[in-house]
């Protein structure tokens, strides 16, 4: 069963069932793009509602709306806030038309579901429109950017609380591994000694710097155009309502909003996606690294480095018996590398805006709400299933430790650096232990030697 809606271009049929209207069944009918759709960002879909509330509250303060209406529209929001109706964005999160197509889908549901508070049925606009009512005193040149900017905010605790998690995670894992002397490696190749927990400690230290950078990137998104209308110049707009806009959306989340000083300025300038999404890119660059110094470390399990031992997480091969792979480790760094093209993506799109709007908004909402999802599971994963049950292979550390030839830099200040270079040349040559070779040349005493190469006096422990 349909009902029969009406727009400029003619009329559709609409599933009776539906929330949603014709606006929203053409954008389901014409974008059949990237399959992921609006529904499967609920806290986008939040801040949408967040933002439709705040403007219907600034609205009927300033006299423009019905106060029965207001009531009916906060009561949809405060429902689709809550989770109830988050099937009914179909849209798909990539389309054509800066975001009218989410910003109609928000109206729509919101229209409809007054409607029934009202006790009239789905379609009967004439009591609340989703654009004479709901979409009052906006555009979607406002509306839209206010609502990714929301969601991003939303999504970004999700983010900073995943990344301090795991922040705790790699500390913890320090602690545990601070006694365990390892070789310290530039190039690859052997430099001097220092101790797994060093290892893991700076690896907490390179991320917990992320956690400030994303607080103060995403804090950019708290600047909004609400009240620009089209262009930003206010067109339809009731003077007042962006600040009180702004102050309403401020009192409902708990976030500082403020309205862009330039409306004209802010309504085409998405620098803060560009700010944010290179924050997200430069987490990401940090994790892949990490990861790839796991999948090193972890090599072998006979002819590699095999310092630290990964969970087992699944078998590894279908034809090597007893394989198994640091499949955590691949994953997420998989992750960060599309977290890295969709900066790219950001960056492009961004680029691409031209004169008073940018209508590739779609693009960098999708990219930047995927980047901080993506992001997010990867570093619970990487906790959960990684870093917690990491193990050393003690033993073997200060094993390689002792026949490193790294360990003659301590020498230096004893020997001479010439002198040192003559050892370690010799010793790579012959096999011969360094310990062994000073001896031999009779350069420093036992007891002289024994207190120089201790591991962990040149650690710094």
């Amino acid at each position: 069963m349909s009902r029969i809606e009406n727009d400029l271009i003619g009329c559709l049929p609409v599933p009776d069932e539906a929330y949603y209207g014709i606006h929203t069944q053409r954008a389901i009918n014409n974008f059949h793009i990237s399959g992921i759709v609006l529904s499967q960002y609920p806290e986008f879909i939040k801040a949408l509602a967040y933002v439709k509330w705040a403007a219907a509250d600034a609205n009927c303060e300033l006299g423009a709306l019905d106060n029965s209406i207001r009531d009916a529209i906060v009561a949809a929001c405060k429902k689709i806030i809550g989770g109830e109706y988050d099937s009914q964005f179909p849209s798909d999160m990539l389309q054509g038309g800066a975001g009218t197509s989410t910003n109609m889908n928000i109206n729509e549901v919101i229209a409809n579901i007054a409607l029934e508070i009202m006790g009239h049925k789905k379609g009967e606009y004439q009591y609340c429109s989703p654009y004479d009512h709901v979409n009052l005193s906006q555009s979607t040149n406002d509306a839209y950017p206010t609502g990714v900017k929301l969601g991003i905010l939303f999504y970004n605790k999700m983010v900073e609380n995943a990344l301090s998690e795991l922040v705790e995670s790699l500390k913890r894992k320090g602690q545990e591994l601070k006694h365990v002397i390892t070789m310290g490696r530039t190039h690859l190749q052997d430099a001097i000694p220092m101790t797994l927990g060093q290892e893991f400690d700076a690896y907490a230290a390179t991320l917990e710097k992320e956690i400030d950078s994303l607080r103060q990137s995403a804090d950019e998104c708290l600047e909004i155009n609400m009240g620009a209308t089209a262009v930003g110049t206010g067109l339809n707009a009731i003077p007042g309502y962006a600040a009180l806009c702004a102050q309403n959306l401020s009192n409902l989340t708990k976030f500082n909003f403020i309205p862009a000083q330039n409306l004209v300025e802010a309504t085409s300038n998405t620098g803060s996606y560009v700010a944010y999404s290179s924050v997200l890119k430069k987490l990401a660059t940090k994790l892949s690294k990490i990861c790839n110094d796991l999948r090193l470390l972890t090599s072998g399990p006979r002819c590699g480095i095999h310092e630290i031992n990964l969970p087992p997480m699944q078998a590894g091969s279908s034809i090597m018996p007893g394989k198994v792979n640091p499949v955590i480790a691949e994953v997420v760094s998989q992750t960060c590398f599309k977290v890295i093209a969709n900066d790219f993506a950001v960056t492009m799109a961004s680029e691409a805006g031209q004169l008073q709007l940018n209508v590739m908004e779609p693009v960098i909402a999708y990219s930047l709400l995927e980047s901080q999802n993506l992001i997010h599971n990867a570093m619970v994963c990487l906790k959960k299933n990684c870093i917690e049950g990491i193990t050393a292979n003690e033993e073997h550390c200060k094993e390689l430790v002792m026949n490193s030839i790294g360990i003659v830099t301590a020498l230096n200040p004893y020997i001479g650096y010439e002198n040192s270079t003559a050892i370690a040349k010799e010793a790579l040559e012959t096999g011969a232990n360094v310990y062994d070779l000073v001896l031999k040349k009779n350069v420093l005493s036992k007891d002289e030697l024994d207190r120089i190469l201790n591991p962990e006096n040149m650690t710094g422990i």
